[in-house]
């Protein structure tokens, strides 16, 4: 394919993906009385399945939302044709014409409601007609196969998810990959460390939080062996490039393609208690409060865990804490870091929200997860002034679905193995298996991320984590 057939190819891709955010807008909106959010999602992402690999992506929104339609009134679908018995007593036909004949009639059916009663006999009508009945010859597999369709049964699962992965679950090219496989998936949104601690487990099919320490309670205390690794993330920091700036001149922060934040020198500047205002020639935010990363609650969030195990290491001369001693010193050493900030929510979404919309004002550094950024990107929700940076040293934040059943399982796998569904999941930023999905996503949209983070260090064990988080929420008191 020349250079201006895959243009022109990539154009009309996202034409089509933003025709089906927005029909999914609206027919959320239709139906948010009757019908969950995520049941919505589930019809759409089935019926744009049925248009999977075939050429009618200019009409693939209306057909789409036409099914969907369908589906969520409970309205059989059209076009079904005779019985078997009708078939045998009617008269002899050409093979393959009563499947045109049924299959015309369906697609002048799928036409939306606002071009019903109109006169449709010209070029563009019947160039849908004709696609679709292409389209859905094709997917009955030829006049030599049977015209009615084998409805996959569908299996519904639930799960609670850490909320940074919420937006690749509702993401109508996830759900449309999952109803391909026979998987609806409704999830519910907690903080790690509360999925691990608090949340009722039993009603779920997998648990799925945002890192290997959270996952580890939930073996441990289910008495659960198997888990699975989709993707990760490494913890980075959004900011705003007068506040790199700023720490840079102050010695704080190493420049580079993407910069990164010295946890040694950040902890003294901490230790201090230095406000931004105090920093040498700041006229670019001279504020009068502390020089803090915004992080959720350590009590109940895992990238706030991850922060305290960063931070931890380095107050520990750069050794993963280990024994009473070495926990209680760190904790003296890092519990400002939290308790310095104020209200803390309970998951990464809310503190990265207000990061896109406040600016730098309210939160001029927040810790998130590098995907988060990577989907913002990928959204177009970045603007020449966000910038991201990585603490020196850093950890990776393995998301760790723990099956608590066969279908769990069955998920688990799918999530791990499925290359669309992985291709997905690095459009969403995070890293996958593969190093080139998720480069080309960063290229693609220019995401100022480090291409391989190679500053990383481990977690410390579960035991000792929570120890940690203990004192910290001690110290809070």
């Amino acid at each position: 394919m020349g250079t201006h057939s895959l243009r022109e190819d990539k154009v009309a891709r996202e034409r089509e993906d933003k025709a089906l955010r927005q029909l999914t807008d609206r027919l959320v909106a239709d139906y948010t009385d009757t019908h969950a959010e995520q049941d919505v999602h589930t019809a759409i992402g089935a019926a744009r399945s049925r248009f999977d690999g075939h050429a009618i992506r200019d009409f693939v929104p209306i057909l789409v939302e036409r099914v969907a339609r369908r589906s969520l009134d409970g309205e059989p679908e059209p076009g079904a044709g005779p019985t078997e018995a009708e078939q045998e007593s009617s008269a002899p036909r050409t093979a393959g014409s009563g499947i045109a004949d049924r299959l015309r009639s369906a697609a002048m059916d799928l036409l939306p409601p606002p071009w019903s009663g109109r006169n449709l006999i010209g070029p563009v009508a019947a160039a849908i007609v004709v696609v679709v009945v292409v389209a859905l010859a094709f997917g009955t597999g030829g006049s030599h196969q049977s015209t009615t369709a084998a409805t996959p049964s569908v299996t519904t699962l639930h799960g609670v998810i850490g909320s940074e992965k919420l937006a690749y679950f509702n993401d109508p090219k996830v759900v449309s990959e999952l109803a391909r496989h026979g998987l609806r998936v409704h999830v519910e949104p907690a903080g790690s460390r509360q999925i691990a601690t608090s949340v009722d487990l039993n009603k779920f099919d997998f648990a799925f939080p945002s890192s290997t320490p959270a996952a580890e309670v939930i073996l441990r205390e289910r008495n659960i062996t198997t888990r699975y690794t989709p993707f990760s993330s490494p913890m980075a920091i959004a900011t705003f490039k007068p506040i790199v700036d700023l720490l840079t001149a102050a010695g704080v922060v190493r420049p580079g393609p993407v910069p990164t934040l010295d946890m040694q020198r950040y902890l003294d500047l901490v230790g201090t208690g230095t406000q931004w205002n105090q920093l040498p020639g700041n006229t670019t935010y001279p504020v009068p409060k502390n020089i803090l990363v915004s992080t959720t609650d350590p009590r109940s969030s895992n990238s706030a865990a991850m922060y305290l195990a960063i931070a931890s290491y380095v107050a520990n001369d750069n050794t993963i804490v280990r024994g009473a001693t070495a926990e209680d010193n760190a904790v003296q050493k890092v519990s400002k870091l939290f308790v310095g900030q104020g209200y803390s929510d309970n998951s990464s979404k809310g503190p990265f929200d207000e990061y896109l919309s406040g600016g730098m004002g309210p939160t001029p550094m927040v810790l998130i997860y590098e995907a988060q950024f990577v989907e913002a990107s990928v959204a177009g929700r970045i603007t020449p002034d966000m910038v991201l940076m990585y603490p020196s040293p850093t950890v990776l934040s393995r998301h760790t679905l723990v099956p608590l059943n066969t279908e769990g399982d069955r998920l688990g796998k799918l999530l791990s193995t499925d290359p669309e569904l992985q291709q997905l999941a690095a459009e969403h930023g995070f890293r996958t298996g593969d190093p080139a999905q998720f480069a080309s996503v960063a290229t693609e949209y220019h995401a100022p991320v480090t291409p391989q983070v190679v500053d990383v260090v481990d977690t410390p064990s579960y035991d000792t984590l929570q120890h940690l988080l203990d004192g910290v929420a001690r110290a809070y008191n």
